[in-house]
């Protein structure tokens, strides 16, 4: 697991995503934020202290977000993200415009940028999820010295190897090579047909740690 790649490919592919904060009565809130710059230290995003979304994240730095690119449904790809920012004022504002020339447009002077305030994504986990690829990808990521946690389905030790769960996964990603039976995770949908099915609950749905 490589979380920078990650991380770069939030700010370079996906770039503008929605994110998600909340109101002072604990309500979900959702806008468009644009990610600015991504090193090993995490995310990075700017902000006018005027604005709604910075009194929200100045009370409750917990975020989620989600970047999604593709045509249409099966070239798509997208990406989400929950964790922690905090703010660092002025810090990297002025690689923020020279990474991102548009920014001159919105902000064109010095004064107009004093309402700025430059955020970090300092620590969360995530998955990436390739829908485009045959079978699909998907990863699990965290930074910041935390352990993040996603359910996977699992086959527990007490797999017959009836084949039942073979016939009904969707992606194949079930390897009956030796019992018990084991799911290629970085395949697998999480439709939960093969849990539905076996008669023997060999298949269980866990929490999986990635760090």
């Amino acid at each position: 697991m490589d979380y920078e790649k990650y991380l770069k490919l939030i700010k370079n592919d996906f770039h503008s995503v929605v994110v998600a904060s909340s109101d002072e009565n604990g309500n979900p809130i959702t806008c468009v934020i644009d990610m600015m710059l991504a090193d090993s230290n995490g995310l990075y995003f700017l902000t006018a202290k005027g604005k709604d979304f910075y009194k929200r994240i100045k009370e409750n730095p917990n975020i989620s977000l989600t970047g999604f690119k593709g045509k249409d449904t099966l070239s798509s790809q997208s990406i989400t993200l929950k964790g922690e920012v905090k703010e660092i004022g002025k810090k990297f504002l002025d690689e923020i415009f020279t990474e991102n020339p548009y920014m001159n447009e919105i902000y064109p002077t010095e004064e107009s940028k004093r309402a700025l305030s430059v955020f970090q994504i300092h620590k969360g986990s995530g998955e990436y999820f390739d829908l485009s690829s045959k079978p699909i990808f998907r990863e699990s990521f965290s930074f910041g010295n935390i352990i993040g946690f996603n359910s996977i389905y699992f086959i527990k030790e007490n797999c017959i190897g009836c084949g039942e769960c073979l016939l009904v996964c969707p992606q194949n990603c079930i390897s009956s090579k030796k019992i018990p039976y084991k799911i290629e995770q970085e395949h697998c949908l999480h439709c939960g047909n093969c849990k539905e099915v076996c008669p023997v609950r060999a298949v269980v749905k866990i929490k999986n740690e990635s760090n």
